[in-house]
């Protein structure tokens, strides 16, 4: 039995009757792909409320967890906290292609699960707002090091100029 699956027997045909749901899912594959993820082994916090309606199973709540990310500017481990809320109706049955369907008296949750996190990872995840990043030039982490410079490139239509004032020097 898949993890994301959540038996409602109990509340089918029922309307008006509720279920309050508290439980952890651990991942048995990575979510996201990119510079964010929640890797395989990580866990999900689900705080649902699952209602019969009408027409299925009206599930809400709010899903945590927390992505393992790398800073978008200097490249170093971040962890992203995600929280996110849920609104989903499982219908009795098939009316639009996109409808979620309850199936043998459960609901399966797992691509409103991934949908959630997934589309709620950061494009671009920094570790602070004030990152500086790396040096463009060598790499150095200008976090560990603010005062780091380098020497201003000379213009190559100046060498020329350069060699006559070295020459002048000899």
């Amino acid at each position: 039995m898949s993890i994301y699956k959540i038996p409602v027997h109990d509340l089918m045909h029922k309307p008006g009757t509720m279920r309050e749901l508290t439980t952890e899912l651990t991942l048995e594959a990575d979510l996201g792909a990119g510079l964010a993820q929640v890797s395989k082994g990580g866990s999900i916090d689900l705080e649902l409320r699952l209602e019969s309606v009408h027409e299925g199973i009206y599930v809400s709540g709010i899903l945590k967890t927390e992505a393992e990310a790398e800073c978008s500017r200097c490249l170093d481990p971040v962890k992203v906290p995600i929280k996110v809320d849920i609104q989903e109706l499982f219908a009795y049955s098939l009316q639009v292609e996109d409808d979620l369907v309850i199936q043998d008296e459960q609901i399966d949750l797992e691509q409103v699960i991934v949908d959630s996190v997934v589309l709620n990872l950061p494009f671009t995840p920094i570790c602070k707002a004030d990152c500086l990043g790396l040096c463009a030039e060598c790499g150095a982490k200008l976090n560990e090091e603010p005062d780091h410079a380098h020497e201003a490139k000379i213009d190559s239509r100046w060498t020329e100029l350069q060699k006559f004032a070295k020459e002048s020097e000899d």
